[in-house]
Formats: structure tokens, sequence, C-alpha cells
């Protein structure tokens, strides 16, 4: 296969439902080895099942990628079982109850930093040794339209996906001269999670090998209008 994907090792979180099951798929269907990464367990394993019923290989994890050891879990696995990982998606994520600065809690306001920030970062941390001992890798975030814009309320999301935006950029200048590149997508509510994880297996293969530190919309135009 030409896309680079065939019998590559990919790990996917926030996979037990919706864009990142449909992104699972479309890893599997491309010929990829596919970790799913949830906190739930029901989820998880309807989406391994949803990959094997394409023919495809997936095994799940399933806890919280804020904790350390789930995060170590997660990468243990995918070296022992898949050999590496090439592609590590960042899908997993929460929402604020669009709360603004003033009426946001600090229980909501860690919760949400804790999932949408700092378990890509520690995730991405532990998976970049193996990459960078092969030479290549690509990361694909999935951010919101709110992280290049601000928004009435969400404050504690909205800042949360500025970070993010923060986090692609950085590594995208960091590492691409070990063969690692990093990129995102925006989507707003009028893509289809099939759509969505169309872009996001895009931005992972070699047709986007020229990509790194991009920011693709996934939005029909919305940001542009």
């Amino acid at each position: 296969m030409s896309n680079g994907l065939h019998e590559r090792s990919v790990v996917v979180t926030g996979a037990g439902s919706d864009v990142g099951r449909a992104t699972a798929v479309r890893f599997a269907r491309e010929g990829a080895y596919v970790l799913v990464a949830d906190l739930r367990r029901a989820g998880a394993d309807e989406t391994v099942k949803a990959v094997a019923d394409v023919g495809g290989t997936a095994l799940a994890v399933v806890g919280d990628l804020s904790d350390q050891q789930v995060v170590d879990q997660v990468v243990d696995t995918a070296v022992e079982v898949f050999g590496g990982v090439d592609v590590l998606v960042h899908n997993a994520a929460i929402m604020d109850r669009m709360s603004v600065v003033s009426e946001t809690g600090d229980a909501e306001w860690y919760r949400v930093l804790e999932v949408n920030l700092t378990a890509p970062f520690l995730l991405t941390r532990a998976v970049l040794p193996h990459m960078m001992a092969e030479g290549r890798g690509s990361i694909v975030f999935t951010a919101v339209g709110a992280g290049p814009r601000g928004s009435i309320g969400g404050a504690a999301s909205t800042a949360s996906r500025h970070g993010v935006l923060g986090l692609v950029r950085s590594l995208a200048a960091t590492y691409p001269g070990v063969g690692i590149r990093t990129n995102a997508i925006a989507p707003a509510r009028v893509a289809t999670a099939v759509e969505q994880a169309a872009a996001i297996v895009f931005l992972a293969s070699d047709a986007a090998a020229h990509l790194n530190g991009t920011v693709l919309p996934v939005d029909e135009g919305w940001s542009a209008a």
C-alpha cells in the first residue's frame, strides 16, 4: 500500500465511540494495527469488534489517560504486541459545563485540563522515545473550533484547546529532524465522524508526508465565513 499505514501500529485515544471508533476502523481498513484506548470497557470492546468486522486487528487498553500507569500500559502494550507506535491519535476529550470564568469551579477547571491537555502530554512524552528510535512517527490531535478562537462560555474547554494547539506547534517545531510530524484537525459540528476520521488518517499517512504543524479545518468552510 502507498499510504504507509499497512502493518503500522496506531494508538487511538477516545476510540470507544463516535470519531475515535470511526478513526480506528478507518485505520484498520488501511491495513494498520490499532490499539483502542478508552475510559470505558464496553465502548472499547465494541470498537475492537468493529475493527474485526472489517478484517482488521485491534486490542483495547482501558483506563484514564491522565494516570501515568495507564499511559505506560498503553505504550508498553503497543510496543509488545505491535512492535512500537508509528501513529498516535489524540482524540479523547471532555467538555465543561459551558461555564464562564467567574462560574468555573476548581474541580471543573482541573478535570477538563487534565483530560484534554495533560493526558495528551503524558502519552506523547511516553511515545516519543519509541518514535525517535525508529526515526519516524506521526502524531495527530483532534482540536475544535474553540481552539483558535474564543468563546463566551466554556472557559476551561477553550483554554484546554488553545493549550492543545500550543502543544501541536511545539512538537512540530521540535521533532521534524528525527522524522516525527505533528498535526491536528479542527472540526466543527457539521463534520461527521467518518469525515473527521478520513482527515485524521490522511494526516497520519504518507500522503501528508510534508505536512507538519498543520491545523486542518474539517468544517465545510464554516471557519472561512
